[in-house]
Order: structure tokens, then C-alpha cells, then sequence
């Protein structure tokens, strides 16, 4: 038995994967999130497509949601914060980062989700990325100071014309 991409810590077979094969639906807000994480792990895009609200699924690109599903490389999946999205509440917002590697190139998608239940399903209802802050690896070269290239000239002069 392999374990759940969605690091629950459970096996794919108990965790995600009935949800994804259509077996039962996700309980919580939370449950939905993680199974839908896994479903890009696992390439099934018709489950993405299927657990959004209307208004989602008509934002969705197909094409290019099944290309990034399938040409990345998926590191994992932390849980920053749940709130509500409980068996009894009618909506619930999940914190959480995806990390994954594309083209040689790591990254990790931060988003804020909302979910809502609808008929007794949950959904996804919305999202917004959260910016990632860039911090420089080492000091700032000021304008008049010597390039740190080697040229002798000034910054300004130089690389930072």
C-alpha cells in the first residue's frame, strides 16, 4: 500500500482515493482540499473539475490544468489552518501550500481556499494565492558603489545601468 500524497499519513486506499473514484464524498472542507491536491498528484482532473462550484468550473482550462498536473513533479502538501468546513457547517476556508517542481524549477502554490457544501457535497467555492515575499540572499549594492562584478567601474555605471 502506497501513501496518500495528501500526507495524512493514511494509505492512498483509505484516504483519497475513494473520494477521488467517486466511492463517498469528502466530510469536511479539509478532506475535499486534500483530495483534490491528490487528484493533480494523481492526474484526475475530471475530479478537480467536478468539485467546484459552477462559477469555478466555468474558469477552468482543461487543457492547461491537466498539462501542469501532469508535468510537474509533486513534493507535498502542508495544512496551514482550517476553519469551520466541519461534517455540520455550510462553509469552511483551508490555509494550505503545495509544493512541486516544473521544469527544474521548485515552487510551492500558497492559497487561502473557500469551500462551501452544497446538497451535502462539498465544493470548492474560490481562492486567492497568497504573494510570496522574495528576500534577497545577500546586500544590496548601492548605486555608487563599486560593481560587484569586478569591472572597477560604479554600480550605476555598470550592471545596473
Amino acid at each position: 500500500m502506497k501513501n496518500c500524497p495528501c500526507d495524512s499519513g493514511l494509505a492512498y486506499e483509505e484516504c483519497c482515493e475513494p473520494y477521488i473514484k467517486g466511492a463517498k464524498n469528502p466530510p469536511t472542507a479539509e478532506a475535499l482540499m486534500r483530495s483534490r491536491y491528490t487528484a493533480y498528484v494523481e492526474h484526475a482532473i475530471d475530479y478537480i473539475v467536478e468539485t467546484c462550484t459552477k462559477d469555478e468550473k466555468d474558469k477552468i482550462d482543461i487543457r492547461q490544468t491537466r498539462a501542469w498536473s501532469e508535468k510537474s513533479k509533486w513534493l507535498g502538501l502542508k495544512v496551514l489552518s482550517s476553519e469551520r468546513g466541519g461534517p455540520d457547517d455550510a462553509e469552511g476556508k483551508v490555509e494550505f501550500q503545495a509544493s512541486y517542481e516544473m521544469d527544474g524549477l521548485r515552487d510551492t502554490h500558497h492559497e487561502k481556499a473557500k469551500f462551501i457544501k452544497k446538497d451535502d457535497r462539498w465544493l470548492y467555492d474560490e481562492g486567492s494565492v497568497v504573494p510570496i515575499t522574495i528576500v534577497r540572499a545577500g546586500p544590496k549594492v548601492g548605486r555608487n558603489e563599486p560593481c560587484s562584478c569586478g569591472s572597477g567601474k560604479k554600480y550605476k555605471h555598470c550592471c545596473g545601468k
